[in-house]
């Protein structure tokens, strides 16, 4: 959902801006808010219907819900392949959520954000029933590429319609800007909780929870933070119900334990594969796979194939010191698409033996591969 509101919120050039942030499922960001002082509702990730039984047995209450585990948004108005109508239940009893269960885990849910092909749900977040919801809002945290600051936007009328609000009525979208210098203050925070709608108690509670989700972020080097619904209960208490979390790929180095609840099952083989190899490796809806070193010249390439008429397959920079196995990963990788039909490579400081790889390669496994086409100037032989 965020990439598409935030192209309605945010400047053009941000929007235009490819970028590559890491995923991780709902439960494992409510696990990063609960430790960083935000509010939310008990629960209990389940791999196993054995599990989920378990899990029903321990929430307390009568209603309980089941949520899909994917890493895409619009679960709730998603439909299983099955013909299975949503991603995300409330449900009345145990012996309802456990239908549901049965019927969610293991199977494939499509999605706005999924494409055609779905995802599949290996794990369902069982949580308590939130009772006494005055409102449903929406908050996210995002970078704002325009003024290179933080910047919250928030909507008092959240859900899942949330796009069709920022496309249709812009105003009704508020923002709070913050200077990284100067940080976050209780007052600015407390006057972005009136614009919301939120007064006496539940105001100040909102205002505690933006403090703490923009801290969350700032520790945590989050790319995007969103909250969906952010909700006012009828005493006054402020949670956040729904979340997604985003993290920059340049900061794994120091945020280790976030990176290692990677859910490999629900990325791209050829991006894991290209994560091993330390490959720069970005899928595209094209037919010609670009095999470059250097990013420069892989951008290069890519518009020179536009230009041709032609549609790039892929972004892949092997860098400038690629390796014999890095190179036959990167043409592995390439040549598991299914939809290239032939590959561009063009190096410059690379070893002969290198740059005669890919050509190599493509003999060795037969005409059924796709063409190869090799350029590298004279000073590389």
């Amino acid at each position: 959902m965020l990439s598409r509101f935030a192209r309605k919120c945010l400047p053009t050039s941000a929007a235009l801006t490819q970028c590559r942030f890491f995923n991780i499922h709902e439960y494992q960001s409510k696990a990063i808010l609960k430790e960083g002082g935000c509010k939310t509702e008990f629960g209990i990730p389940c791999n196993t219907l054995e599990e989920v039984e378990a899990a029903l047995a321990k929430i307390k209450g009568e209603k309980k819900v089941v949520k899909s585990q994917i890493l895409a948004g619009g679960r709730g108005m998603g439909t299983f392949v099955d013909g299975f109508k949503g991603g995300v239940h409330v449900c009345k009893n145990s012996a309802e959520a456990m239908d549901c269960a049965r019927r969610m885990l293991n199977n494939t849910l499509v999605t706005k954000q999924t494409g055609p092909k779905g995802q599949k749900v290996s794990t369902l977040f069982v949580t308590e029933a939130v009772l006494g919801i005055k409102r449903e809002l929406y908050l996210a945290l995002l970078l704002d590429r325009k003024t290179a600051s933080p910047v919250f936007i928030g909507s008092a009328e959240g859900g899942m319609g949330i796009e069709e609000l920022a496309q249709k009525s812009p105003e009704k979208i508020k923002r709070m800007r913050i200077n990284v210098q100067e940080g976050i203050s209780h007052a600015n925070c407390l006057a972005f909780a009136h614009e919301l709608g939120f007064t006496d108690r539940a105001a100040e509670n909102a205002a505690e929870q933006v403090k703490a989700l923009y801290n969350i972020g700032k520790s945590k080097d989050c790319t995007m933070l969103e909250i969906n619904p952010f909700v006012e209960l009828e005493n006054g208490d402020v949670m956040c119900i729904d979340a997604k979390l985003g993290f920059d790929d340049n900061a794994e180095f120091r945020q280790r334990d976030i990176f290692a609840l990677a859910d490999v099952t629900q990325i791209d083989p050829k991006e894991v594969m290209a994560k091993k190899y330390d490959l720069n490796y970005i899928a595209l809806d094209g037919n010609v796979g670009c095999l470059v070193n250097g990013a420069g010249l892989a951008m290069a390439t890519m518009d020179l194939i536009s230009l041709g008429g032609g549609k790039p397959a892929n972004f892949l920079d092997v860098g400038g010191s690629a390796t014999k196995d890095q190179i036959v990963a990167a043409f592995e990788i390439i040549t598991g698409d299914k939809a290239v039909r032939s590959i561009l490579v063009i190096f410059l400081v690379v070893s002969c033996a290198a740059t005669s790889l890919p050509r190599v390669l493509s003999l060795h496994h037969g005409s059924s591969r796709p063409r190869v086409r090799v350029r590298c100037p004279w000073w590389c032989v």
